[in-house]
């Protein structure tokens, strides 16, 4: 089995430790706000023949009190936040790239049923095991994957170096490059989703939810009034006018 944590946020030396500790073959580098260049650049530095990592982004869709957020890999182009569900979903269609669908229904911030069945043919596994969620809250991401008809994955979504490899999925057989891992999620591959367990690892689950609160609390008030402009800002002169007309700021 080929071993993958599908959605880590943070990407460093003690990350890569981390990762081959836990026994990982592959991780998903997708940070909030970085551009797609910079975050292809630290998947280089930090890859090595014992841990493939794949750059990824993932898009936060409409605006900050209406966002929906798409993990797209296997990108071509980059695509900034802050554009419509449409827009966002038409560009990853336009580039072949693959869109997961993270903490399906959580909070205000993800696609839900109806969503997910208007943009099925862009999208190829919905999040089933996510260590922010609370059980009930994995429960119904896994009747969301059934009902909908996409393969499920598990992935840390780790904010925190500790969380990376509390969640992987396996994929039968060897996958040898990141182009592969991608295309194992786009052919929807056979897979099984795993997690740590015990006390540990409810450990784990309760300091990434604690951190969800930072972030959406000081992080994200910082982000609103005292930032400015976000690097993935579709008005960053990195998009030139492309986005313009689906901008939503």
């Amino acid at each position: 089995m080929f071993r993958v944590d599908p959605h880590v946020k943070i990407l460093d030396e003690r990350v890569v430790r981390r990762a081959k500790q836990r026994g990982l073959d592959a991780i998903v580098y997708a940070p909030h706000f970085i551009r797609l260049d910079e975050i292809r650049a630290r998947a280089r530095r930090f890859a090595d023949e014992d841990l493939i990592v794949v750059p990824a982004r993932e898009v936060f869709t409409g605006d900050w009190r209406s966002r929906r957020h798409v993990l797209m890999l296997g990108l071509s182009e980059p695509i900034p936040d802050f554009i419509t569900l449409d827009g966002a979903m038409a560009e990853l269609d336009r580039q072949d790239g693959v869109g997961l669908v993270p903490h399906p229904e959580f909070a205000t911030v993800s696609l839900g049923p109806d969503e997910i069945r208007r943009y099925r043919d862009r999208l190829s596994a919905a999040e089933v095991y996510n260590p922010k969620h609370r059980e009930y809250q994995n429960e119904r991401a896994q009747r969301i994957a059934d009902e909908t008809g996409l393969p499920g994955f598990g992935s840390s979504y780790a904010h925190l170096r500790g969380t990376v490899g509390e969640v992987w999925t396996a994929f039968e057989g060897a996958l040898n490059s990141r182009e592969s891992v991608v295309a194992a999620f786009r052919d929807e591959a056979p897979r099984r989703v795993f997690h740590r367990d015990g006390y540990d690892h409810a450990l784990r689950r309760h300091l990434e939810y604690a951190h969800l609160g930072y972030e959406n609390s000081w992080k994200k008030i910082d982000r609103l009034f005292l930032s400015g402009t976000e690097p993935t800002h579709p008005e960053n002169v990195a998009y030139g006018d492309r986005f313009d007309d689906v901008s939503v700021y």
